[in-house]
């Protein structure tokens, strides 16, 4: 029987009486979703159960990814974040890691298509235009590992920081995908033969995908928010027994 996944008192890393964040983990889904009818368990519902009050999501965070997710604590503050993540006045931070060697730093300006599901769009049209969407990200580290995964007779990995500038479905998973430098650990948009390697070799079980920073406007006081969270233990894990330093994060 698998492990229950779910948030506890330190998850919390930020509250006051306007909003609270949480470091949510990996395969943890935000709120009940029609995609999954059959898992009951969401950051939502356990972060209400652990408050003793409602609590209302202002964005999203993929299932598989884990990170800074904010709640707000009244339906009046919620409208007030939701508009500054609409308006895509927040800065989000993700590390990533991918396949390959990224440059230094780059842009990643590639339209995106809506994700259509015939459980949830049924009214959506399947033929929408693709949609603006740009990624900037910058490498902090790159490892070669002595290990061939065909056709190359070595396994070269990047560590880098992804800021989304828009807010489309998956849309750093699938960037990245789109200049062949998959993230590690997708099952959906990733690349299998190294996925299996790492799993085999150093333990890989999870998307390697993190939200670790957060900026926004205060929805009352108007003053800029900073939020951090910190990776967790399976995500670091698989960097050092690779060779990746994370000591960026506290410096």
């Amino acid at each position: 029987m698998p492990l229950k996944i779910s948030l506890n008192p330190s998850s919390i890393i930020f509250r006051d009486e306007f909003f609270v964040a949480v470091n949510k983990p990996a395969g943890l889904l935000v709120h009940p979703s029609f995609i999954d009818r059959h898992e009951s368990e969401c950051a939502m519902k356990q972060l209400r159960d652990l408050l003793g009050q409602w609590v209302y999501p202002v964005h999203r965070l993929d299932r598989p990814t884990s990170g800074v997710l904010i709640f707000a604590l009244s339906s009046e503050v919620a409208s007030l974040l939701c508009d500054q993540f609409f308006q895509h006045e927040t800065q989000k931070k993700y590390l990533a890691l991918v396949r390959g060697y990224t440059d230094d730093e780059g842009l990643i300006d590639h339209p995106l298509k809506e994700i259509w599901d015939k459980m949830t769009d049924r009214k959506v049209k399947k033929d929408k235009p693709a949609q603006d969407a740009q990624t900037v990200y910058k490498t902090v580290s790159r490892v070669e590992l002595p290990i061939a995964v065909r056709p190359h007779p070595s396994s070269r990995y990047s560590l880098i920081e992804a800021q989304p500038l828009t807010g489309r479905q998956r849309q750093i998973r699938r960037h990245l995908k789109s200049i062949f430098h998959p993230i590690i650990g997708d099952p959906k948009h990733g690349d299998a033969w190294h996925n299996r390697m790492l799993t085999e070799h150093y333990g890989l079980s999870r998307l390697m995908l993190h939200s670790w920073n957060l900026n926004f406007n205060h929805p009352v006081s108007q003053e800029t928010v900073s939020i951090k969270a910190d990776p967790p233990g399976e995500f670091m894990t698989l960097l050092e027994k690779i060779g990746i330093s994370c000591d960026f994060l506290t410096e």
